[in-house]
């Protein structure tokens, strides 16, 4: 078998390689996301917590995109100037912290830059607000 391996990666060498590709960029993605130190909510989820929890939710969306609304009592802090105003949540360290964007790309970004300030109990909403609203979860719209 191992004949039949070697002759295998001899006449095909750039199926060896992308197989070799993608398994690193597998395994360099499954560390990446054990490491982290915020877990991601589904919107059921986020919503259990908030009713279990005294949790603080952050909005981390540019201003032009709260136009729409926002999930309630939410705090909105640009991604963008979060590390020059993370002193505005400071008040907030010892709470649960609930972090939303649009899709959830950059609540990670957030998350992780909230981790590096000391905050020990982040959480990011898997999807943003898309999914909040693709779940029929309230908006606040003032």
């Amino acid at each position: 078998m191992l004949a039949q391996i070697s002759e295998f990666a001899v006449n095909h060498p750039f199926l060896v390689i992308a197989f070799a590709v993608l398994l690193g960029l597998t395994f360099f993605n499954e560390m990446k996301i054990a490491t982290q130190r915020f877990a991601s909510l589904t919107p059921a989820a986020a919503v259990q917590l908030m009713n279990n929890d005294d949790v603080v939710v952050l909005d981390v969306r540019e201003p032009s995109e709260t136009v729409g609304g926002k999930i309630a009592k939410a705090i909105q802090i640009p991604a963008s100037g979060l590390s020059k105003r993370v002193g505005e949540l400071e008040k907030h360290k010892n709470k649960t912290l609930l972090v939303y964007c649009k899709s959830g790309a950059r609540s990670g970004i957030a998350c992780k830059e909230l981790g590096k300030q000391g905050f020990e109990k982040v959480y990011s909403l898997n999807g943003g607000i898309m999914a909040w609203q693709d779940a029929h979860l309230p908006i606040n719209k003032k």
